[in-house]
């Protein structure tokens, strides 16, 4: 609201660090509890309450609400898990990954939602709790299905290599096991989403500023152009945030499908 105020030109102050701050409760402290923390919770707690309430009378002939539900569970069962990790080993793992599909979603959708418009997968400690969760999980079922941790690491190189190129093949992949992919797969996620968020941000602030602040029909008609461009670009926002939940996931399944091959 304070955007609105008539400021004088050379008084703009393009948005910063603490313009992504919102403590409820806690204030500066490093324990504080923020708003999109509590967008994290609200959304586990709505999946949850919209999945067994929808789930409840379920009928031969689905409603639309039914459907609705039934189709998000078979993309996910049916294109990532079953399609991805096999049918023989898929279905312990089902539940993480529609886990993991819909609450990125939701938070990531969390960037259009009235009075939040802040994709809650943007702060990058979400990602790389989720990151953390996928982590746990590919490793010990690599190490459970390869008969122990020694041999898990046995099998990070293919067999048939020169005798030389072993041990530089086997630093490689550890640290792509190891290091890279949890990088990779939190900073893919938080990187598109705050990139998305910062480009809208930009667009609709300055664009505002020039129409509101300046005193130049020519300036005025390029904040206009700025706002609808940020418009235009929301919609393809929403493209992207539904790409990145689908493909965190589908990278969750890619590495449990590694860890559950019997080859390398």
């Amino acid at each position: 609201m304070s955007l609105l105020v008539a400021l004088p030109a050379d008084e703009f102050e393009s948005p910063g660090t603490s313009d992504f701050w919102w403590p409820l409760i806690g204030g500066d402290s490093n324990w504080a509890l923020t708003r999109p923390a509590v967008m994290m919770i609200l959304s586990v707690v709505l999946i949850i309450a919209v999945y067994m309430i929808g789930t409840r009378n379920l009928k031969l002939v689905p409603s639309k609400g039914q459907w609705l539900l039934e189709s998000s569970y078979d993309f996910v069962r049916n294109t990532i898990a079953k399609d991805i990790i096999g049918t023989k080993n898929f279905k312990p793992f089902l539940p993480l990954l529609f886990s993991l599909f819909t609450v990125i979603l939701l938070n990531n959708f969390a960037g259009f939602i009235p009075f939040i418009q802040y994709p809650t997968t943007a702060r990058i400690a979400f990602p790389i709790v989720l990151t953390a969760i996928v982590y746990v999980v590919y490793h010990v079922t690599a190490i459970r299905h390869k008969g122990g941790f020694g041999k898990y690491l046995g099998s990070l190189t293919p067999a048939g290599l020169p005798g030389w190129l072993v041990p530089i093949m086997w630093v490689l992949e550890f640290l792509t096991y190891f290091f890279i992919r949890p990088l990779t797969l939190a900073l893919r996620l938080f990187g598109n989403m705050m990139a998305g968020h910062l480009m809208l941000l930009v667009f609709i602030v300055g664009g505002q500023y020039l129409l509101l602040h300046i005193d130049s029909f020519a300036i005025k008609g390029a904040g206009v152009l700025s706002i609808a461009f940020a418009v235009l670009m929301s919609f393809f926002e929403l493209l992207i945030q539904f790409l990145q939940a689908f493909i965190f996931t589908l990278l969750a399944a890619l590495y449990i499908a590694d860890a559950c091959s019997d080859g390398h």
